[in-house]
């Protein structure tokens, strides 16, 4: 069974991630950084987690306004570092442990939390920054990560309260999960800054301080304050604090202290924080009835016959070819496929078996692999395929044959113009 040992919290400002860079862990004025964050260095070296729950913001880099979520979580295999404007930074991919994501994702929509998931998005110094200072990475990073994005910037965003509430389901989640796993939550952004407007550049010491020590021990009086008051107090962009309750939900409510560090060196108030987790075992079957509620909304589904839900772990398998197929709403990509498909397969990396099963339109194999129908509705407007003939394959009818079932022998695709 999975267990969540600690917990970490880390300011995850980019002046981290440019002092690795450029070799500054040394010198006067990033030094204290770095004896913040070499406690907790050694903490994960000791406890050597397999798996860090990692809680940041992304800053408008890979998650854009045009679709903005509260809640987004990863439930890909790998991360790479993404380019924020500079070109990305010279730091490997960090592996992603998608089973447990995927079990961490159904929990929170079974307690109802109205979960994003996404995939093959790199990631901006909200995670990399602080991971690159708390991790060796030369050969490789030594853990994997779940990343949980938290939408903070664009206003309506979550409450300090859904924060905390979260945090206590991704608790039942991740011990609820049925591998022996270690965890350990890590919590990043804040503490006070504020970066934009003629208040620009506020700080509030006094405040960081007060915060750390109530989310040590009295979280929940944290989750009455409003987001308005966290701006107050520390900064708009400093309210993303309400992130570090995330971590503390998911901890026992007795936890022990093990470090804690604070520098202000120039906009952002960098907090360092490491609490053990001092929970015991329920003397009841908890984590089987949250597994329970999981399954319970597709239970019995595997019971239809030729019924195949389009899961996470379906998606991320076929992630390739179905990125490839959604590419056909883009006029110039449709008329390259019809002039040299192959062309395409290879540019896109497609497996043999994937390049096979779009040469052959074979439209149930597609389905069987792990397409959506709903790309492949795209593919037939395409090569001028009715949705009535890929309905009629999935039966392994003949069109004619599957005509006989309907009540009215009709023909028509998704296609426009050129239908």
């Amino acid at each position: 069974m999975a267990k969540i040992i600690g917990g970490l919290a880390v300011s995850h400002t980019p002046t981290i991630g440019f002092a690795v860079d450029h070799q500054k862990q040394q010198e006067a004025a990033w030094a204290p950084i770095f004896d913040g964050f070499a406690p907790m260095q050694r903490w994960l070296a000791e406890k050597k987690p397999d798996v860090l729950l990692y809680v940041f913001n992304d800053h408008v880099t890979s998650f854009f306004f045009d679709h903005y979520s509260a809640f987004t979580l990863g439930i890909d295999s790998s991360y790479a570092v993404a380019d924020e404007g500079g070109g990305p930074r010279d730091l490997p991919p960090v592996q992603g442990h998608a089973a447990l994501s995927q079990h961490i994702g159904a929990s929170l929509m079974a307690d109802e939390f109205d979960m994003s998931f996404f995939q093959d998005k790199p990631l901006d110094h909200g995670l990399f920054s602080p991971l690159s200072a708390l991790l060796p990475y030369e050969n490789g990073w030594p853990m994997q990560i779940v990343p949980l994005q938290v939408g903070v910037l664009q206003f309506p965003i979550p409450s300090a309260r859904r924060c905390y509430k979260l945090g206590q389901a991704l608790r039942r989640a991740i011990e609820s999960y049925p591998e022996d796993l270690q965890v350990a939550i890590v919590a990043t952004g804040g503490v006070s800054h504020q970066v934009h407007g003629e208040r620009c550049g506020f700080n509030n010491p006094e405040w960081d301080e007060q915060f750390v020590d109530m989310l040590v021990n009295d979280p929940q009086r944290l989750t009455e304050i409003t987001l308005a008051e966290y701006a107050t107090l520390g900064g708009l962009e400093g309210a993303e604090v309400i992130m570090w309750l995330i971590m503390r939900g998911a901890l026992s409510a007795q936890v022990e202290k093990l470090h804690q560090a604070y520098y202000l060196p120039s906009m952002t108030g960098i907090a360092t924080l490491i609490l053990e987790n001092q929970a015991r075992e329920a003397p009841a079957e908890v984590h089987q009835r949250q597994r329970d509620k999981i399954n319970l909304q597709l239970k019995g589904v595997e019971k239809l016959p030729g019924t195949y839900p389009f899961t996470q772990a379906r998606s991320l398998k076929a992630l390739r070819i179905n990125r490839f197929l959604h590419k056909m709403i883009q006029p110039a990509w449709r008329e390259r496929f019809k002039q040299s498909p192959q062309v395409l397969y290879e540019e896109a990396g497609l497996s043999e078996e994937e390049q096979l099963l779009l040469s052959k339109l074979d439209w149930r194999g597609m389905i069987h692999y792990g397409v959506s129908f709903f790309l492949l509705e795209k593919l037939g407007a395409v090569v001028g395929v009715s949705n009535l003939h890929i309905y009629s394959a999935m039966r392994g009818l003949s069109l004619e044959e599957f005509q006989k079932t309907r009540n009215q022998q009709v023909l028509y695709s998704v296609a426009g113009k050129s239908a």
